[in-house]
């Protein structure tokens, strides 16, 4: 009797988590076009294709990145920060930043920061060479109409390898998935009286 208790106790468990599982979210088969989407953005993110990589994420998530950064700029306390931030994107007025799309302000901001960063060419090379690509997995948050993929990644530099894990989330844009970068990185705030609209319509 004492053996039969802890295993009961154990499918119990696995019962629960799978009913817990599949209230938060659906796992999504293999070929489901996010897992090659968050492929093809990675592989642009270290070849650094950033004009591809902007078509591939959420345009109001990065209009938001563009007026959060100007806004920074404009709040500078002295003239002198200013112009430094504004350095960094090679530009010498907030104006120049204002009249790109969020698009091009993406790539334009990609690109300043790699500036920085200045890596070895071979080693960039040396990155893009050995990149592997794995999508562990993908679950689809019906209900609020999400999908987020758990990706492994590896790569090498000329001394050593790198391996990291992400959750990359996705949204409709229309008919197309694109990436909400921020999901994982802000809260979703929505007004309750919206909330329940959203609720009551459903119904």
């Amino acid at each position: 009797m004492q053996t039969v208790r802890p295993l009961f106790r154990l499918t119990l468990a696995l019962s629960l988590f799978s009913l817990i599982g599949s209230a938060l979210g659906a796992p999504l088969p293999a070929d489901h076009p996010c897992s090659a989407l968050v492929k093809k953005y990675l592989v642009c993110v270290v070849e650094q294709d950033w004009k591809t990589a902007a078509n591939l994420l959420l345009p109001s998530s990065l209009d938001r990145k563009q007026k959060e950064t100007i806004s920074v700029i404009k709040t500078a306390p002295t003239m002198t920060e200013e112009s430094q931030m504004l350095e960094r994107f090679g530009v010498k007025d907030i104006r120049d930043l204002e009249k790109l799309s969020p698009q091009e302000f993406y790539i334009l901001d990609r690109e300043a920061w790699h500036k920085r960063i200045n890596a070895a060419p071979e080693v960039t090379k040396r990155k893009q060479e050995t990149l592997k690509i794995d999508v562990l997995g993908l679950v689809e948050e019906k209900e609020k109409g999400y999908v987020h993929a758990t990706v492994r990644t590896s790569q090498e530099t000329l001394t050593d390898r790198i391996e990291e894990l992400f959750l990359i989330s996705f949204v409709k844009d229309g008919d197309n998935w694109v990436i909400w970068p921020e999901m994982k990185d802000r809260p979703i705030i929505t007004p309750i009286e919206e909330t329940k609209e959203s609720d009551s319509k459903k119904k």
